[in-house]
């Protein structure tokens, strides 16, 4: 028996009630966990992979990520889990890797069609790898005919993974955090011109493939009620095939330490990329506000610095070189420690899908400021009780919440203490993965029951 099986009735939400039973009893599942993007360090899809395979072997399940560059690093203390866990690696040409991204590889690097496929497309100026993992994996899959239950997709979403149990030897599932044709619209809408606005139709191409992929899914998991509309709407996706399955922070992990002192001003943010999406920019205009009653302030930025772009130029015209430090590659009790360290924490976003960084610092009980953009509210809280929530792209605005903070402990200690007490509540990765695994068998027992019906009602 599955460990999920004893806490299913308290964790199942009335997305899965109404949809019977899985008609799979509670025996262990082997599952293929695809990720055609696996870093788990930066980035809400290789946080995913790596939090929610590790939870789904504690449960007693059988996983095998199946994942192209950068790999996925899975967590070493699966290894006493009742299930396992392990990695296959599936080898893009890993074009865009530093410091040669964009590159053009050696005669002898190429294998096949798909290999040459993935040069052309990037040489076309749009980005090939969903698609050309999605073909890879199709291939991998097909050779492995009977050695899955189950496969999840983690928002791949190619055409290589179309054609039902028929085709890959198990039923789908696919995991899709947001509509990435919400990052496609913030970034044509920031354009600078003509030029830029073409490179980035051109860079978004797959999110076509993406939106027909979608449509044909049977099964599509949503990690809020935020996403979950976003999805019906920019992707058509049916209502009836989306499911929500919260996700949530290592809660063991990011937790309090009154041990570690916390450092006067200091605001900490994670931004993966210098990309409109995250709003990085409008908090550094944000800080510049907030220095002119409070010099100290300061703030620490989780992800690569820029070297030009928006966020580089506010910088300097607001003259914070000296007030705003990026720190990247640390691990992850550093990067907890760091977040410990923090009077505030921030997220800044436009839109999130769901925010594992608001999460994670309301777990170590960092008093959060955020905005109201996509699926925030729904992890954040209510503002004034768990957060101070504010518009987003108001820099304004969240600079009145960041001096409000910081200059009372109080309301610090109080916010922090109910944050915590909400993503306990409410955003666990166990939590997620036994609702995950709920959906998992009902995919098989919807695939069962396709295969007993006369073929006359199939077609």
């Amino acid at each position: 028996m599955t460990a999920e099986a004893t806490e299913a009735s308290l964790t199942r939400d009335d997305s899965l009630l109404d949809e019977g039973g899985s008609g799979d009893g509670d025996r262990p599942l082997r599952i293929a966990l695809l990720t055609y993007k696996g870093n788990p360090f930066c980035g809400g899809q290789g946080v995913y992979v790596r939090h929610l395979s590790r939870e789904l072997a504690r449960l007693g399940h059988s996983v095998e990520v199946i994942g192209a560059q950068p790999y996925p690093v899975l967590d070493d203390e699966a290894d006493s889990a009742p299930g396992s866990l392990r990695l296959t690696e599936l080898p893009s040409l890993d074009l865009y890797r530093q410091p040669d991204p964009f590159r053009t590889p050696r005669r002898e690097e190429f294998r096949d069609w798909i290999d040459a496929l993935e040069v052309g497309t990037m040489w076309a100026g749009r980005f090939p790898e969903p698609l050309t993992f999605s073909l890879r994996a199709r291939r991998h899959l097909a050779a492995r005919r009977g050695q899955f239950d189950v496969i999840h997709d983690n928002q791949t979403l190619g055409y290589g993974l179309l054609g039902g149990p028929g085709v890959l030897g198990a039923p789908l599932v696919t995991t899709i955090h947001h509509p990435i044709t919400v990052d496609r619209q913030l970034e044509l809408d920031a354009a600078a011109d003509w030029k830029r606005r073409a490179a980035v139709r051109r860079w978004y191409a797959f999110t076509t493939m993406q939106k027909r992929v979608a449509r044909r899914l049977p099964s599509v998991l949503t990690v809020s009620g935020s996403s979950r509309q976003e999805i019906a709407e920019h992707l058509g996706v049916r209502n009836d095939r989306i499911h929500v399955v919260h996700i949530g922070a290592d809660t063991g992990l990011f937790s309090p330490d009154a041990a570690v002192p916390e450092k006067p001003g200091r605001i900490v943010t994670t931004s993966s990329a210098d990309v409109p999406l995250k709003g990085l920019v409008h908090l550094i205009e944000a800080l510049a506000k907030v220095r002119v009653e409070n010099p100290g302030a300061h703030l620490v930025v989780v992800g690569k610095r820029a070297e030009d772009g928006p966020v580089a130029s506010a910088i300097r015209r607001h003259g914070l070189e000296g007030a705003v430090e990026f720190v990247k590659g640390i691990s992850d009790a550093e990067l907890v420690d760091l977040v410990r360290s923090a009077q505030v924490a921030c997220v800044p976003s436009l839109y999130e899908g769901f925010s594992l960084p608001a999460a994670e610092a309301m777990a170590t009980g960092t008093p959060l400021v955020a905005t109201t953009g996509g699926a925030i509210p729904e992890v954040a809280g209510p503002d004034g009780e768990t957060c101070l929530a504010v518009p987003p792209g108001d820099s304004d605005a969240l600079a009145a919440a960041l001096g409000r903070l910081l200059g009372d402990g109080d309301l610090r200690r109080r916010l922090g203490a109910a944050g915590r007490e909400r993503v306990l509540a409410r955003f666990t990765w166990r939590q997620a993965a036994i609702g995950t695994a709920e959906h998992y068998r009902r995919a098989i027992a919807r695939q069962r029951a396709a295969a007993r019906r006369p073929a006359s009602r199939r077609a």
